[in-house]
């Protein structure tokens, strides 16, 4: 069995008291983090080495940064997306664990619709796209996930007619995440259950967790040779109520062996 999960921790640091109770008491073999904010000097390897997990990451003061923590080994690490725009910003890191090729981004959150970072998230996206169809096949063994900062379709939104249009459920966005589908890639959570009102963030403002006033744009998608050994996925909805949670929470993943 190997248990991967995808978790944004809006601040590592912040989350680290959060982060390693997770760890001691349910912790996945490997678990993909964005939005760590740390730059790689100040990344915590000793309290996660101390847990099991070996950390490889790519991190920057305040913003972005992201990190693979394994119990397994690692191999194989890849920095930065070839071919995105502005590479200085750390969204990106893939390596090789226990033979799956591991893909975890920080995909931008495009600001405002027609905004120069709304067009800096599609070419991004495009970046995404062109690496994934240039460097594997659908045959490979890939796992792509993260936080894509865009909701799919209406049911993984909890009002689909107000946010048509809009940043997370804009229509090009979603046809940038469509392609990927279309390309190989499964939606691992889709191959278990398929109703809506399953949310991986919710606004800190408005009592949007309380009232369940989320999006689904945390994803774990995979090729067809992990899609049939996937056997379950879980949304970590209790690390949402906990004191300075972050406004994600971890989605988990779990594969049996080959």
């Amino acid at each position: 069995m190997l248990r991967i999960a995808t978790w944004n921790v809006n601040s590592l640091r912040v989350r680290l008291e959060t982060l390693v109770p997770w760890l001691t008491q349910d912790g996945p073999d490997v678990v993909c983090l964005q939005e760590t904010k740390v730059t790689d000097d100040l990344f915590p390897i000793q309290a996660l080495a101390d847990l099991g997990y070996q950390a490889v990451f790519t991190g920057q003061k305040t913003y972005n940064g992201v990190a693979l923590l394994s119990r397994l080994p690692i191999t194989d690490v890849v920095l930065a997306l070839p071919g995105a725009p502005l590479e200085d910003e750390k969204r990106f890191i893939a390596a090789t664990i226990a033979g799956v090729r591991v893909i975890n981004v920080y995909v931008p959150n495009g600001q405002a619709v027609g905004s120069p970072k709304f067009f800096y998230k599609l070419a991004w996206l495009q970046a995404l796209q062109t690496f994934v169809a240039t460097a594997y096949t659908p045959e490979d063994v890939v796992l792509l996930c993260g936080d894509f900062n865009i909701a799919p379709e209406a049911r993984d939104v909890y009002d689909a007619a107000q946010a048509e249009g809009e940043i997370l459920f804009h229509p090009d966005e979603r046809a940038a995440f469509a392609r990927l589908l279309t390309w190989g890639l499964h939606d691992t959570l889709r191959l278990h259950r398929q109703e809506g009102g399953l949310y991986s963030w919710w606004d800190y403002r408005a009592l949007a967790f309380q009232r369940n006033l989320g999006f689904r744009i945390d994803h774990i998608l995979v090729t067809p040779p992990l899609a049939v050994r996937c056997t379950t996925v879980t949304l970590e909805r209790e690390l949402r109520k906990l004191p300075k949670p972050s406004d994600h929470i971890p989605v988990v993943a779990t594969f049996s062996e080959t």
